[in-house]
C-alpha cells in the first residue's frame, strides 16, 4: 500500500498561455495530483493565475527557486504564500542566512506555511557540467553538502534527483522531504534531464513527491498516463 496518505505525483504545467493550460487542468483531479508552476508560465501568467488554480481545489508547487539576498528572498516566499500555495522553493546555494531568513519569514504564517523546499543540484545537470561550475567536486558530493546545509537551515526539504535519494535517505532526518523532478514513467524520452529514475524506483528510494511534466502533459490521454502512474507506485 501507498505510504502516502496524499497525492505524491506533481504535474509540471509548461505552458504559454492559459487556454491550454486550463485544457489539461481541467482533466486532472486534485485528488489524484498536485500541480507545479515555474518560472515560464508565471512570467506569463502572474500570480492572478496561481490563484485560479488554487482555487480549483489543487496543491501548488510555486517553483521560482528563489536566490537572492536573505530579505529578498524572504519578502518573496511571503509573497507566495499569500497566493496560497502549498510549496516554494529557493536555491540552497543561496546559503544559510538566506533560507533561514525565508524559513523565518514564512513562519509567520503559522499553520497555512507553505512548505519550504531548496533545490540542490539541478537534474538537468550531469559531471561535465557541474566540472565547469564546482571543480573537483562529485555531483553526489555537491548534494550532501547543500542536503544538510538546508536541514540545518530548518527547510522542510530539498529538491533533488532520484538517483541521490537513497543516500541522502539515510543522511537525512525520515521526516524531511524529497522533492525529485527528472522522474520518467518506463519507456519515456528522458529529452533534457540527465539524472532520471521511473516513479516506481523514485519511491522506492525513499522520494516523497515526484514531479512529472511532458510524459503527462503531453499525452494524449493525460488523465490516464497519471492513473497508470499512480497504480505503478500504489
Amino acid at each position: 500500500m501507498n505510504k502516502h496518505t496524499d497525492p505524491i505525483v506533481i504535474v509540471a504545467l509548461d505552458f504559454d498561455n492559459k487556454s491550454d493550460a486550463f485544457s489539461l487542468v481541467n482533466q486532472l483531479d486534485p485528488k489524484k495530483c498536485k500541480l507545479k508552476i515555474g518560472k515560464e508560465m508565471f512570467t506569463y501568467l502572474g500570480p492572478d493565475f496561481v490563484k485560479e488554480v488554487v482555487a480549483l481545489g489543487f496543491d501548488v508547487f510555486l517553483d521560482l527557486k528563489f536566490h537572492d539576498i536573505p530579505n529578498t528572498v524572504a519578502k518573496a516566499c511571503v509573497a507566495a504564500a499569500k497566493l496560497g500555495v502549498w510549496m516554494v522553493n529557493v536555491h540552497a546555494s543561496g546559503g544559510d542566512m538566506m533560507m533561514k531568513a525565508a524559513m523565518t519569514a514564512l513562519n509567520e504564517f503559522g499553520d497555512k506555511r507553505p512548505l519550504l523546499t531548496a533545490v540542490t543540484v539541478l537534474t538537468s545537470m550531469d559531471q561535465q557540467q557541474l566540472d565547469k561550475v564546482i571543480g573537483d567536486t562529485a555531483i553526489i558530493e555537491q548534494v550532501q553538502k547543500l542536503a544538510l546545509l538546508t536541514q540545518d537551515a530548518g527547510l522542510d526539504g530539498i529538491v533533488c534527483s532520484a538517483q541521490e535519494a537513497k543516500v541522502l535517505r539515510g543522511l537525512l532526518d525520515p521526516d524531511f522531504k524529497l522533492v525529485t523532478p527528472g522522474i520518467r514513467p518506463e519507456g519515456a524520452d528522458k529529452q533534457d534531464q540527465k539524472r532520471v529514475l521511473t516513479p516506481k524506483e523514485a519511491v522506492n528510494a525513499g522520494v516523497d513527491y515526484l514531479v512529472i511534466g511532458r510524459p503527462i502533459t503531453l499525452a494524449e490521454q493525460p488523465q490516464n498516463v497519471l492513473e497508470q502512474i499512480n497504480n505503478s507506485i500504489a
